[in-house]
């Protein structure tokens, strides 16, 4: 028996591609109900994320065009975490299975596939991985490879160069949704559900319109909710410093001591003055790496909603 497929694309300011993404995507959902792969209920659901653009005009024109695509409009942007959330969410009542990628066609369609003919296999979740970064400038290159290896290196489960291309069986999405934290970061809470899981390879593609909404300001602040929301080892690196620092302290006083004893007069002042802005600056440096935390924390006790749909259309 055919499985009902939902597609969840996250969309802010995407008036630019939303047309092309949308026909390239109907047209692989009809091939694959044309080939029985999946159920004729399956959906393409668009998930505006409070865009300032024509977006979600675009996505309620296409629903009122061809039932196979659905809209969700969340009540004003909350970033793209918690609009994926917020589809796969609302997806999980009517569908089998959910794939998500992003509007801007760098993920490749066709590997939509694959993902559904693993899902048949028996695989849960279903994981798509870049097979290179030959597209990437080297900045982005190097900057991407040194995420994924300091996560690794700090003892978050995440899959390489994988983004959020991904399919997900109902029972997964379940368990997704017992996970409470207001601080998402998916791409490390999604291998924590476990179930059976694959990866499929795939070329990314360069966007095929529009800007990229995830700048380096972004890339770098994303980065370090990754980093402090799924490992403590930073504060253990803090910790772990500072008693390097009182270790060389305590040499320096024995050393200053000696000296002393042996009369000697020794100008210090260059490095007594490198000492303390070095000090100061590793202190500022620690209070908000533990400020981070601390607000995390804070966040989280308030328990808001992550997001709230305005209107959902799904026929």
């Amino acid at each position: 028996m055919s499985k009902v497929l939902y597609m969840v694309i996250p969309c802010y300011n995407e008036e630019a591609v939303l047309p092309e993404t949308s026909k390239q995507l109907r047209e692989k959902l009809n091939k694959l109900i044309k080939n029985k792969k999946i159920d004729k209920k399956s959906r393409i659901m668009f998930v505006d994320d409070g865009s300032k653009d024509q977006t979600w005009t675009i996505i309620e024109e296409l629903t009122k065009k061809d039932d196979i695509y659905a809209g969700v409009k969340l009540s004003r942007n909350r970033g793209h975490q918690n609009a994926l959330l917020a589809g796969l969410m609302t997806a999980k009542e009517k569908a089998d299975i959910v794939i998500s990628m992003d509007a801007d066609l760098q993920d490749d369609i066709n590997v939509i596939d694959e993902m559904v003919a693993k899902n048949s296999e028996g695989y849960e979740i279903v994981y798509g991985v870049r097979s290179n970064r030959k597209k990437d400038t080297f900045f982005k290159r190097f900057t991407a490879q040194g995420f994924y290896r300091l996560m690794t290196m700090l003892g978050v489960d995440i899959v390489y160069n994988h983004a959020d291309c991904r399919l997900m069986s109902k029972p997964a999405l379940e368990a997704l949704s017992n996970y409470k934290e207001v601080n998402l970061f998916l791409r490390g809470l999604v291998p924590l559900v476990g179930y059976k899981s694959t990866i499929c390879y795939y070329e990314r593609n360069v966007r095929f319109a529009g800007e990229s909404k995830y700048p380096l300001k972004k890339m770098l602040t994303f980065a370090f909710d990754g980093i402090t929301s799924f490992s403590i080892k930073p504060l253990s690196m803090i910790l772990g410093l500072g008693l390097l620092i009182l270790l060389i302290s305590i040499i320096i006083m024995i050393y200053s001591l000696v000296v002393k004893l042996l009369g000697e007069t020794v100008p210090g002042w260059t490095f007594i003055t490198i000492s303390i802005w070095f000090i100061g600056g590793l202190q500022m440096i620690s209070i908000g790496v533990i400020g981070e935390y601390i607000g995390k924390i804070y966040y989280e006790t308030k328990q808001r909603p992550r997001y709230i749909i305005e209107k959902v259309i799904d026929k």
